[in-house]
């Protein structure tokens, strides 16, 4: 039986650019920002605006920029889950 390769070593999934997420501008550019429900919320994540974690269960919101950085093949790889109170905190 054949394995499946790791998930590190596929293609990132696409997130929804257009019914669920909006465009939001930042101080640093355009984002692309998506809510993720506590029922969906299945794995835990470092919140870059506080460095906790986003523990699963709990809603949180997905950001990504608008277009990706020089260097990076795709701005969904550079999407990161914040908590909602640290995004609407970022300037």
């Amino acid at each position: 039986m054949a394995r499946r390769p790791s998930k590190h070593l596929r293609a990132p999934r696409p997130l929804s650019s257009g019914a669920f997420a909006r465009l939001e501008h930042k101080a640093d550019g355009a984002w692309m920002v998506q809510s993720m429900p506590a029922d969906s919320a299945t794995k835990t994540y470092t919140c870059p605006g506080c460095l906790q974690p986003v523990v699963v269960g709990t809603a949180h919101v997905v950001a990504w920029p608008r277009e990706a950085s020089i260097g990076s093949p795709s701005a969904v790889e550079e999407r990161r889950h914040w908590h909602t109170s640290c995004w609407q905190r970022r300037r």
